[in-house]
């Protein structure tokens, strides 16, 4: 990292945090949808494995905060590219732990991390169809970290009923100020440890579609649809 970089971020990292601050507390949100699927994992005493799109990154990353003052043990998996040193340093921030990289693009050292960190007690968080896409299509990569540690997927998804949308493959959302907001938890899915690596793909088929329907009763609840 260049030393402007450095520079940059000392400066404007404490400042997008404050606007980060400042922007969700204007949000009006709706009770948590199946706020059940993450009780048995809030108080960090067992594991699991919360994954929710790229876009989605703002209000799933701000319900997974609210955890952590509850005893939550969240992992970040954060881009291992210079655009992810700011959700990495905003995660430490919050107490939860990074790991640089990509279920899918770095391969074994990324599911070497991961096991680590769940042997260690903390709960892996992937937006599941990053770093680069296509939106909405579950990455087998997070599939296989699931079933090599016979941990579930949570799938969470959100809506809100107004917002902004970046110009970029995943359309980023920002939910606008003192917009009313969504966040839904779905069922644990298991990944059987049995499955054979030829065979994954109805279990990563399926997760999408559990990670799709959160998406769709948080966008009912909202009264909008946002894809």
């Amino acid at each position: 990292m260049s030393t402007g970089r450095r520079i940059y971020y000392a400066i404007g990292l404490p400042i997008l945090r404050g606007i980060i601050r400042v922007l969700t507390a204007t949000y009006r949100f709706e009770p948590l949808i199946g706020a059940e699927h993450i009780e048995p994992y809030v108080d960090g005493k067992r594991v699991c494995a919360p994954a929710y799109w790229h876009q989605q990154h703002v209000l799933c990353s701000t319900q997974v905060r609210r955890w952590i003052v509850r005893g939550f043990k969240p992992c970040f998996l954060v881009s291992g590219s210079v655009d992810g040193e700011v959700p990495s340093r905003i995660a430490r921030a919050w107490g939860a732990e990074v790991i640089r990289g990509s279920a899918n693009q770095s391969g074994a050292l990324a599911l070497r991390d991961m096991q680590a960190m769940m042997k260690a007690g903390h709960s892996i968080v992937t937006t599941a169809d990053g770093p680069r896409g296509p939106r909405y299509e579950f990455k087998a990569g997070t599939v296989l970290m699931a079933r090599i540690a016979g941990v579930p997927i949570l799938p969470m998804g959100c809506a809100a009923d107004r917002a902004w949308y970046l110009d970029r493959w995943d359309a980023f959302m920002i939910p606008k100020p003192f917009a009313r907001v969504s966040v839904g938890v779905g069922a644990p899915q298991e990944i059987p440890r049995s499955a054979p690596l030829d065979a994954i793909e109805p279990y990563r088929a399926r997760v999408q579609e559990a990670v799709m329907s959160v998406m769709r009763d948080c966008e009912h609840a909202v009264g909008k649809s946002t894809h």
